[in-house]
């Protein structure tokens, strides 16, 4: 089994999502986390986690949207990730690429986010554009000043600088489509020698889609193309890397652990 552990579920008509789940499920894709953007969308998130036995969420605030309300506080975020179908708490980090929110408004919100993420235990899921050196900054300084927690960088393509910083800090990484890009050799390589204990696939749904969907419409299903291509890369079959980076993703998000889900997944 797979797991999609990064998609937007909620990206999808409700015409469409049903389709969508049934053919994750025919790929081999057991389970899937689908992750907010907005703090409006947490009630609508965790409606739709419940109403599917093989979806998770997450919830916070995408770096993009940082701006548009007032940053919600760490302990209100934990708070709503006490729900059981809440794994972690995010998206949140430091975009510069896009820059739709002021630098200074996105890393305040990136702390209340990892604080929440520290006080609810579960981990927060960073997303990381152009802004290297100051993700791996508040990274370090948070877990001097605070103690602890668990993250993960989703949708990994920036430099092997900051890959390094988060193994070291105890992190994880997430592999998306971009790595079955022909272009994406030095990502292929950087992959090679990072340990699979730390590895994670996803689509990012339905943005991203792998080889050979590229440029069509992203969906759970295609993790599969994104796991093959790691898979080659680590000198594993599909099969172990599946294996491999499902108890990845159990001991990071460690809600799933020990559910009835996991025993008719695995």
């Amino acid at each position: 089994m797979l797991i999609d552990s990064h998609c937007h579920l909620d990206y999808f008509s409700a015409e469409d999502l049903p389709n969508i789940l049934a053919r994750a499920q025919a790929a081999g894709v057991g389970e899937m986390v689908s992750i907010g953007t907005r703090w409006e969308q947490t009630d609508a998130l965790i409606a739709l986690a419940e109403s599917h036995p093989h979806v998770w969420c997450a919830i916070g605030v995408h770096p993009h949207h940082a701006a548009e309300r007032p940053i919600p506080k760490a302990e209100a975020i934990a708070a709503r990730a006490a729900h059981p179908k809440v794994i972690g708490i995010g998206e949140s980090g430091l975009d510069y690429f896009y820059d739709r929110a002021p630098r200074a408004v996105q890393e305040e919100s990136f702390r209340e986010h990892l604080r929440a993420a520290r006080l609810a235990g579960v981990p927060l899921i960073v997303h990381a554009r152009d802004a290297d050196a100051d993700i791996a900054r508040v990274l370090e300084e948070e877990g001097k000043s605070g103690g602890a927690f668990d993250f993960l960088l989703h949708c990994f393509s920036s430099s092997r600088e900051l890959a390094e910083k988060a193994i070291a800090l105890g992190g994880y990484i997430s592999f998306s489509g971009i790595i079955t890009f022909p272009k994406s050799s030095a990502l292929r390589a950087l992959a090679r020698d990072l340990p699979v204990e730390r590895l994670l696939v996803e689509t990012d749904a339905p943005y991203l889609a792998p080889v050979p969907h590229r440029g069509k419409r992203n969906e759970p299903a295609f993790v599969v193309h994104t796991a093959s291509v790691l898979a080659e890369c680590l000198g594993l079959t599909p099969e172990a890397l599946a294996e491999r980076t499902t108890a990845n993703f159990r001991r990071l998000f460690r809600k799933t652990a020990g559910t009835g889900l996991q025993k008719t997944c695995e």
